[in-house]
């Protein structure tokens, strides 16, 4: 699947003003800085799509992309390092935990994880979240381009030992790299694949 057009719908915080739930939906979440914005922006080939910073925790809102015109794409508030108040972090775990649980077509969640760093808690425990209230969830490893070459594959492998003493298996995850565009096809193709099944049911 190659995405021809994708336009900004709407930003809101309240899942119950999300655009009529009648296509597919994919949600795109991670730790502030993790690279979200960016790889929303190599994926759809539109620079300037998602908003990046160097401030982490810009997102602070649900917002809604139309891609080819039959599957949104969302950007939802990263959660972890973001500079903001108690009250604000607790009003971005509403706003999400409501969306995620209560977002009848959402058909896959994204869970970006930075590939450089060791399994952390806050993204384990989201993904236990996730889990426990019957989400579905793949992981996207990003910034691959910054290991070494095979490091990347010792990363993930590492990864894998953490999250199998919790779970019984891996979830469907890519290794990608926004700057390089590797591993977007994968991703795209597996979108693709979802959205089929979508469609026969």
């Amino acid at each position: 699947m190659k995405i021809k057009k994708a336009s900004f719908v709407m930003s809101n915080t309240d899942y119950r003003k999300c655009p009529t739930p009648n296509l597919p939906e994919y949600a795109f979440i991670g730790r502030s800085n993790v690279g979200k914005s960016s790889l929303i922006n190599a994926l759809t080939n539109k620079k300037g799509l998602a908003m990046t910073s160097s401030t982490p925790g810009k997102t602070q809102l649900i917002n809604h992309f139309l891609i080819n015109e039959n599957w949104y794409l969302v950007d939802l508030p990263g959660y972890g390092f973001a500079r903001v108040s108690k009250t604000e972090k607790e009003n971005f775990q509403k706003i999400i935990y409501s969306y995620l649980e209560k977002r009848e077509n959402l058909l896959c969640t994204f869970v970006l994880v930075d590939i450089r760093h060791a399994p952390q808690k806050i993204d384990l425990e989201f993904m236990q979240w996730l889990g426990e209230h019957g989400v579905p969830f793949s992981i996207i490893f990003t910034k691959a381009d910054k290991l070494k070459k095979g490091a990347d594959d010792k990363a993930v492998e590492t990864y894998k030992e953490e999250f199998l003493k919790t779970w019984e298996e891996m979830p469907p995850y890519f290794v990608t790299s926004s700057s390089k565009k590797e591993g977007l096809e994968d991703l795209l193709s597996f979108i693709h694949e979802i959205n089929q099944e979508f469609r026969q049911s």
